[in-house]
């Protein structure tokens, strides 16, 4: 876009809980510079011609609440740099990553080296909950929130229930957020989908229901006993899992992957690289559930949950592939087709579930717009683009989808500077 221009009119969502509005929007030098009639004059005096956007939204950053980055400080493959640029190409503002790292973020000096600047991609850190995250012993809670973690989690499977008891009893996470992954590896052996017609037609070994309801129950009772806890759930992935936690007297805040929202095990071919992930995909019925489960608010936020592979771990058997995909830029474009053009949400209801949700579940400051600020987005849902993770601004990553397919809808501007 150019450096300074006028969008009149535009679709404006400013904030949680506000209406989307059609008004005029004057972006100058990536900043937000003015709305409405204000916008209108201040671009007559720059001698600015006015962009028809009416299909367009200009709107708040979005928040992942969890990905993983295991080499953020690598020269080469994915690192801090290439996610920052790669996030704010996809319009993503904040990014919280999980512990699982080349050095495990269980003590104080291993939060270091991630600053934030207010007009880029903020990193968030969740911190560790047991020590190297091999759930025998606690990790130094209280030294790690002193020393700039958002909150506690492991792995992305369950932490032993003993050693999850003993460090809720003892308490020292106080009132940050405690996130918990229902997925027991040992359930799920070598499972590579949920058990199912489709599983058995691709030739997969079944990843049983009970590796997500056993722990799921398993936390639900503990939140029970500990509803001053806040504890939070990742990756719900069966219709089961909606419906424990809609029957759940605690009503914990849980996360989706986007992937499990577009797409199932009915959907794949037997050599599509999105088959490995975790937790496994499940089949039609448990999609159906989780979107609905987003839409009635049993679950509250979608997450990324990204893990960025190299070509060499890519090319492996899919039975023998660490399970990820990576790709922030295809989240917005595949969910706006999936939830809003096909399921009857709402903008509104996307981006509670895209960026304000994801906040609330970090207890963060929710993104919003307004006038000085770099933090928005612009995305024109029209805009046809061909994916290509070989180009400079997209992730590094060699296990992203849909290499060489055609995408409709693109953010094609972001506020966000890369530093």
């Amino acid at each position: 876009m150019d450096e300074s221009y006028l969008l009149d009119p535009v679709q404006i969502l400013f904030g949680s809980e506000q209406p989307l509005v059609q008004d005029a929007a004057l972006i100058s030098k990536g900043y937000i510079k003015a709305f409405g009639d204000e916008a209108r004059k201040i671009g007559k005096e720059l001698n600015l011609q006015s962009k028809k956007a009416s299909q367009m939204l200009l709107a708040p950053c979005l928040v992942d609440p969890h990905s993983i980055l295991e080499k953020p400080f690598n020269e080469i493959g994915e690192n801090l740099t290439t996610l920052r640029k790669a996030a704010a190409n996809a319009g993503y503002g904040q990014i919280a990553l999980l512990p699982r790292s080349s050095v495990w973020r269980d003590l104080p000096e291993h939060l270091q080296g991630y600053r934030n600047h207010s007009n880029s991609v903020s990193i968030h850190l969740w911190a560790s909950f047991s020590q190297q995250g091999e759930g025998k012993q606690l990790a130094p809670h209280a030294d790690l929130l002193k020393n700039g973690a958002i909150g506690l989690a492991d792995d992305d499977s369950i932490i032993p229930i003993q050693l999850l008891k003993q460090g809720l009893e003892l308490g020292e996470m106080d009132k940050k957020p405690i996130l918990l992954c229902p997925r027991d590896p040992e359930i799920q052996g070598n499972g590579i989908s949920k058990e199912g017609v489709e599983t058995l037609r691709a030739g997969w070994i079944p990843d049983p229901l009970s590796s997500e309801t056993i722990p799921l129950s398993q936390i639900l009772e503990l939140h029970k006993q500990h509803p001053e806890k806040n504890i939070r759930l990742m990756n719900i992935s069966t219709a089961k899992g909606v419906f424990l936690v809609k029957e759940s007297e605690t009503k914990p805040i849980a996360s989706v992957s986007w992937w499990h929202l577009i797409t199932d095990t009915a959907l794949l071919s037997s050599s599509d690289i999105g088959w490995r992930v975790t937790p496994s995909l499940g089949g039609p019925k448990d999609r159906r559930a989780l979107i609905d489960g987003l839409l009635k608010n049993h679950l509250s936020a979608i997450a990324v949950n990204a893990i960025p592979l190299d070509e060499e771990q890519t090319r492996q058997p899919t039975e023998q592939r660490i399970p990820g995909l990576s790709g922030h830029q295809l989240v917005l474009p595949s969910l706006w087709k999936e939830l809003i053009v096909n399921s009857g949400f709402t903008i509104e209801k996307l981006w509670d579930a895209l960026s304000f949700g994801p906040s609330r579940m970090m207890k963060l400051p929710e993104e919003f717009l307004s006038c000085g600020s770099r933090r928005w987005l612009l995305f024109d849902p029209n805009k046809k683009w061909v994916q290509n993770r070989f180009e400079e601004d997209l992730p590094s990553a060699a296990n992203q989808p849909w290499q060489g397919e055609s995408i409709l809808g693109k953010v094609i501007d972001c506020g966000l500077k890369v530093l």
